[in-house]
């Protein structure tokens, strides 16, 4: 039987076997080149030398400057040539070989020629190459053949002129807004591609005049416009507008709304679904104005071109995330796209029907998606998985097929990231749909039987300690997590170990049996898990009861560490062995900022398992150890945080300036860093005035000033101010730089004996509640949440106002408060209206504070948030909800 798919593929392999270009090297190349000057020219042999010149050099092969002199130089003698096509290439090698200016001058005179030949192929691809190859000194010599050759009744003459003035645009803006009356006239071609590129360069000539763009936009959106490719510009020209219209909150009507909507009924499909997806992307757009787009939408859904299906779907897609409702018409159509051949399309119409179907609709989608599920790749995989997650906690009495599903799909072959989506949803639906917690850790008990990813089975194991404890029926869970002890390798082992000790600490018919398990482990072959048992043996005691209190037992299992882990690791690798013990309290609790590049991608969506944090270290204890030193603030006892430099002077300034504030318990200490940035100038007894009258719970105490500051060799100068004791109190400060400054010798690097004072004003300094504050981690927000107990708590509604998105407000609040946030939940999913936020820290005092926000957005963009506080003092509670009733 033939196999015509097979012999494709063989003949595709002969070909890429057999491929000119093969084995090509560029010095043979150039020894080929000396064909261009043969007397008698070959057209066909020098196209084959210039096409493979132009390869070498796109395949990123450098040519010296000797060569590329006389590879142009050989070049040049081709244009004695007639032959088309060979000009064509002519006109290409040139172009890309960029000659300097002193070459160009050989060209010109060859290529203005060919501006003003009869032949049009020559015109435009004249014109192409020399607004590629000239300066602005040609520039003006060629334009007024530029201007000419924008209204030229060829198309392709004009459109070469007008392609070649959109990158002039960006080295030589002033000449080319002189063409702005020939662009206009150009705009009015009958021709397709030249209204299309016209329009492009008028626009680009416009764009940074708001007033000269809504004027444009305004005349065109009468009709001028007939090029298919043009009209799509225009509508996103109109697009922005409508946006700027929006943004500058100008009321009435929503201007250029009707020149949208006319264009869903133009005969090109490309200016529909442009036109459909503009009204779609409209901030703020209504259920009535969308209805129209839906419509045509609806109608592509069902073409025989998949480029038709595809962009509908994806839109439709889109629209799905935040008008659900206007989608729910296309359901019929989307199901029909299951099945379709293209699995990209295949796999948006389950996402969209996952998003948009009710709940009558989810167990048909379910089995729909079990037969689609093994023809695609991973990446689409993941985006059908986090679907059903969303599906699911919108309809959690379906949480059993749900849950059935994403069990099946576990079992199944994939990648690691495909897993840790599954077993990241799951977790999710056990944590927020209280009757899946069974099943679900069931689920998650049978997958790591045979997962071959070591994270993933740490992470399961951890999350089923903290959770199966809490089950109607925990013993089920004990054989599958001693089953990691016996089968699987050391890092698994020493899990499953502290998960058998979690049980043990919780169930107390269990502590026999897990005693008996443990005893087990102490004659395991790694050093890690042995440890482990035998500290877990300890703490419940060898006779099953317990040797601490159930308390203990519950905080040393259960309980936060306390310190970032990131600081006590580093604490411990910097810890010298010695008689005195190490000691955890000297570990700092402060979690530096990561910097900008290291911070995660915006709109990655929460997981429910998380990877473990990373960032730098803290630098508090060096500080602690600089402020000690100074006698004037030893008394001031320890430190309780050290803000992130604040800078007080702009850059390339005279002077460098930031200072970094100190909280103690009664007094708050600035340290400014300063920098000398003159040679020529010495700066002598510098110090800094501030003026606290607008902070009026703080009072001037002491002053530490700077005896010298050199050139570019920072210094340090201190003021301390006393405040209530335990009080977190606010205000704004002035500073004002003070010196004598004198002259240095650049020869001899002396100053001056005399010197004038002088002062420098700084930028003015907050102390915000966020300063009382410190970010502190926990392991478990749920355990930490109900170990803290609801007697400390309070919990009240805020209405914060309009929003751009959620994403701002709740940034907003983390910045007010200055907490630490949790489980990945600072991220809000992409045009998601509702979110949970959860935050922890330390207040001054040494006091843990819990924090649950939770937002709500609404069709006015007037976010609501409640918020609940927990904390091991109630007055600090309060002090919580006055800061966010006050910021």
């Amino acid at each position: 039987m033939a196999q015509p798919l097979l012999k494709k593929d063989d003949d595709r392999d002969d070909e890429a076997e057999y491929s000119p270009f093969m084995g090509i090297e560029k010095g043979a190349v150039l020894q080929e080149a000396r064909v261009f000057n043969d007397p008698q020219l070959d057209a066909r042999r020098c196209s084959q030398v210039i096409t493979k010149l132009l390869y070498l050099l796109n395949q990123g092969e450098t040519f010296t400057k000797v060569e590329a002199t006389e590879v142009f130089f050989a070049v040049t003698k081709l244009f004695q040539s007639k032959d088309l096509g060979l000009r064509r290439m002519v006109y290409l090698i040139i172009k890309e070989l960029s000659p300097s200016a002193d070459e160009v001058i050989i060209v010109t005179s060859s290529l203005m020629k060919d501006m003003n030949s009869r032949t049009d192929m020559y015109r435009a691809n004249a014109i192409r190459v020399l607004c590629r190859i000239t300066d602005g000194t040609l520039l003006t010599q060629i334009e007024r053949y530029l201007k000419q050759a924008i209204v030229d009744k060829n198309p392709v003459v004009a459109s070469a002129a007008l392609v070649s003035g959109i990158h002039l645009l960006q080295t030589n803006p002033e000449i080319v807004k002189r063409w702005s009356n020939e662009v206009q006239e150009a705009v009015q071609s009958r021709a397709a591609l030249v209204q299309f590129h016209a329009l492009a360069l008028l626009h680009q000539i416009r764009q940074n005049d708001r007033l000269a763009v809504s004027k444009l936009v305004t005349s065109l959106t009468r009709g001028t416009v007939r090029s298919p490719l043009a009209q799509c510009l225009l509508i996103r020209y109109t697009s922005q507008v409508i946006r700027e219209a929006a943004m500058s909150n100008q009321t009435g009507d929503r201007p250029f709304y009707d020149y949208l909507e006319g264009c869903l009924r133009h005969k090109a499909e490309m200016v529909i679904f442009e036109a459909a997806r503009a009204i779609t992307e409209l901030s703020g757009v209504t259920s009535r104005e969308l209805t129209p787009a839906i419509t045509v939408l609806q109608l592509f859904l069902s073409s025989s071109k998949p480029v038709l299906r595809f962009a509908a779907v994806r839109t439709l897609n889109k629209v799905a995330m935040t008008h659900p409702m206007a989608v729910t018409n296309c359901n019929i159509d989307m199901e029909s796209l299951i099945s379709d051949q293209n699995r990209s399309i295949a796999t948006l119409a389950i996402t969209t029907l996952l998003k948009t179907g009710n709940e009558s609709s989810v167990d048909r989608l379910m089995k729909q998606i079990t037969n689609f599920m093994s023809d695609i790749a991973d990446e689409f995989k993941i985006v059908v998985v986090e679907a059903i997650r969303s599906l699911c906690l919108k309809f959690p009495l379906k949480y059993r097929s749900l849950m059935n599903f994403l069990s099946n799909i576990l079992r199944e072959e994939g990648g690691f990231e495909y897993k840790k989506a599954i077993v990241d949803s799951i977790v999710i639906l056990i944590r927020d749909i209280p009757d899946a917690k069974d099943s679900g850790l069931l689920h998650l008990c049978e997958f790591i039987e045979d997962c071959e990813f070591t994270y993933l089975s740490t992470q399961i194991l951890h999350f089923l300690g903290n959770e199966g404890p809490k089950t109607s029926d925990p013993s089920k869970y004990i054989r599958y997590i001693y089953n990691r002890v016996i089968l699987e390798n050391a890092t698994v082992r020493a899990s499953a170990v502290s998960t058998l000790a979690k049980f043990g600490a919780l169930v107390d018919s269990l502590k026999p049996r897990i005693f008996v398990l443990l005893k087990r482990c102490l004659f395991d072959s790694d050093d890690e898990v042995r440890d482990r048992a035998t500290l877990y043996l300890n703490t419940l005691g060898g006779d099953g009861a317990v040797v601490e209190t159930d308390d203990e037992v519950k905080e040393f299992l259960f309980g936060s560490l306390g310190v970032p882990l990131t600081n006590l690791e580093t604490s411990l690798k910097n810890y010298e062995p010695s008689e005195e013990a190490f000691d955890i309290f000297s570990v700092p609790k402060e979690v530096k900022s990561q910097p900008l590049a290291e911070k995660k991608a915006p709109g990655k969506k929460p997981t429910g398992l998380g990877a473990p944090p990373v960032g730098p270290t803290s630098t508090v204890d060096s500080y602690e150890r600089l402020l000690s030193s100074i006698p004037e603030f030893a008394s001031y006892g320890k430190l309780f945080k050290s803000s992130a430099p604040v800078e007080l002077t702009e850059a390339e300034t005279e002077y460098a300036v930031n200072v970094v504030k100190h909280i103690f318990d009664s007094h708050v200490v600035f340290q400014y860093n300063c920098t000398n940035t003159i040679p020529e100038q010495l700066l002598e007894n510098v110090s800094v005035i501030v003026d606290p009258s607008e902070a009026e719970e703080f009072s001037e105490i002491a002053s530490k000033p700077l005896k010298s500051l050199p050139y570019d060799t920072p210094g340090q100068t201190f003021v301390a101010f006393e405040k209530p004791e335990g009080v977190p109190a606010v205000g704004k400060f002035s500073n004002t730089l003070r010196f004598i400054v004198k002259e240095v010798d650049p020869t001899t690097g002396e100053a001056e004996d005399d010197g004038v004072e002088d002062e420098y004003q700084l930028e003015d300094l907050e102390v915000v509640a966020a300063d009382y504050m410190l970010k502190l981690g926990v392991s478990n927000f749920r355990n930490a949440w109900e170990s803290l107990g609801p007697d400390c708590e309070r919990v009240d509604e805020y209405g914060l106002g309009p929003r751009e998105s959620l994403t701002e407000a709740v940034n907003a609040v983390i910045n007010l408060l200055g907490m630490q946030p949790c489980e990945g939940t600072e991220v809000v999913p992409s045009n998601s209206r509702s979110h949970t936020c959860l935050l922890s820290g330390v207040y001054i005092g040494s006091v843990k504070v819990l924090v649950r926000l939770s937002f709500g957005l609404d069709g006015a963009k007037e976010v609501a948030m409640k918020l609940a506080v927990r904390s091991e003092d109630i007055s600090v509670s309060d002090a919580i909800h006055e800061v966010v009733a006050s910021g």
